[in-house]
Formats: C-alpha cells, sequence, structure tokens
C-alpha cells in the first residue's frame, strides 16, 4: 500500500487531500495541531492515521515525525494575516513566516532523511508569491521564500532521487480565504484543487499552479514592469 503524510490536515486543502488519497486507498498519515478538526477525519475514513504536533516547534515536530516513512510527504499547512496601510507588524510577519516557511523546513529535516529513492515531496506555496500584492507583505514573502526554497532543493534530491514539486494554487475556498474582505477571481473549490494537485504529483510535476487561466495571468503580469504590477494588482485587495 502506497503512503502519504500530509501536513496542514486539520481544515482546507490538506484536509480533503487526505479523504481523496485514502479513498483512493493509500495509507494516510494526517498531521495538524487541532485535535478536533483532525478527528473528523477518522469519522469520515477510519482508516487514516492522526498526527498530533505543531510544526513550528522543531523538538515537536522531530518527536512526532521521527521514523515515519512516506513515499509521498505533501506539506500544505499555511495561515495567512494581512499588514494594513503599509504599517509593519513584526509579529504578524514572524507568525506567517513561522508557519508557511519555517514549518515546512521543519518537517523537511525529520522526513527527508527517512525517505527512499523514487519518493516525492510536495510543498504547497500560492500564487500569490508571483507577483506583490496589497497587505500581502508577510503571506506573499513567506510563499515566495517556500518557493525558491523548493526550486534549489530539487536540484540538491536528484542525487537521492527524491523528487520535489512546488504546488502554486490561486484563491480555493477554504476557512482562510472566507476570512478575506476582497474579491477572489476564478475561486475553485477544495476538491477541484485536491484532483489538481493529485493529478500533478502523479505525474511527477516539477510544478502544478491552478487553476491555469489565473496562474497563467499571473506568471504573465509577474514579467511586467513594477509600475504595471501595480496597476493591475492593487484593485484585488480593495474591500468588497
Amino acid at each position: 500500500m502506497k503512503r502519504v503524510l500530509i501536513t496542514g490536515a486539520s481544515s482546507g486543502i490538506g484536509h480533503q487531500l487526505a479523504l481523496d488519497y485514502a479513498a483512493d486507498g493509500w495509507q494516510v498519515t494526517a498531521c495538524g495541531r487541532d485535535a478536533q478538526r483532525l478527528a473528523t477525519l477518522t469519522a469520515r475514513h477510519p482508516g487514516i492515521e492522526l498526527c498530533l504536533f505543531d510544526m513550528t516547534d522543531l523538538a515537536d515536530t522531530h518527536a512526532a515525525l521521527e521514523g515515519r516513512t512516506a513515499e509521498l510527504v505533501i506539506l500544505c499547512a499555511g495561515s495567512c494575516e494581512y499588514l494594513d496601510n503599509g504599517v509593519v507588524e513584526a509579529a504578524k510577519v514572524q507568525r506567517v513566516m513561522q508557519t508557511n516557511f519555517i514549518g515546512p523546513v521543519n518537517c523537511l529535516e525529520v522526513l527527508l532523511p527517512q525517505m527512499a529513492a523514487g519518493s516525492r515531496v510536495a510543498l504547497v506555496g500560492s500564487t500569490a508569491g508571483l507577483v506583490p500584492l496589497p497587505r500581502a507583505e508577510a503571506y506573499g514573502a513567506s510563499k515566495a521564500a517556500l518557493a525558491y526554497f523548493a526550486r534549489s532543493l530539487a536540484q540538491d534530491l536528484r542525487w537521492r532521487q527524491i523528487g520535489v514539486s512546488l504546488v502554486l494554487p490561486g484563491f480555493v475556498d477554504t476557512p482562510l480565504t472566507r476570512r478575506n474582505d476582497f474579491a477572489m477571481p476564478m475561486m475553485i473549490t477544495v476538491s477541484r484543487a485536491s484532483k489538481y494537485i493529485r493529478r500533478g504529483l502523479a505525474r511527477g510535476r516539477a510544478e502544478i499552479a491552478f487553476p491555469r487561466l489565473f496562474a497563467f495571468i499571473l506568471q504573465v503580469t509577474s514579467r511586467l514592469p513594477q509600475r504595471l504590477q501595480r496597476r493591475l494588482t492593487q484593485r484585488m485587495t480593495r474591500s468588497s
């Protein structure tokens, strides 16, 4: 039986991925730090194994993940806090960076030495890391850092024959995005996001960006001069 370990499985994309991989016959280890939300997974699929820990705590991560093996690791946990009116709040930036960037790095420190040739790691970033967006200094920076880390790590893991996939979702209907107070174009469901990710990973894709049109627009925008990028993106974060 194929094994997959998923972080951020308490809700959103990670939660849906855990259910879908279990339905496909995989042995699933679902990780998170919300015991109550994690428990809803086993209520729907008793075969899912739960792993409760805080990935921003390196010691806790080691204690939880040492000895765990999987052919596929999907690092999906994420958080978002916005900076308003150009006021930089270091505590907010630190919290977002800890969850979105340091947390996955902590997991990789433990898991990579335990992974065999032919395995794959997927790091879930965001299309928000492609272009600078108003208020998204913390979130965008954390996802841009994760993207660079994933692309660089892919080069260094080639000799071990471990694949690295960078996942770049657009807007997905999750508890996190429901807190947003601005228009979110081309939003998709978690079920559709899970389908994009599972299909891309099954094909060994190095980068999985979706929905395709939205990702393409941002990729093109990222190649424009900064002043044009600002004109095109400022409207996205205006209050609805």
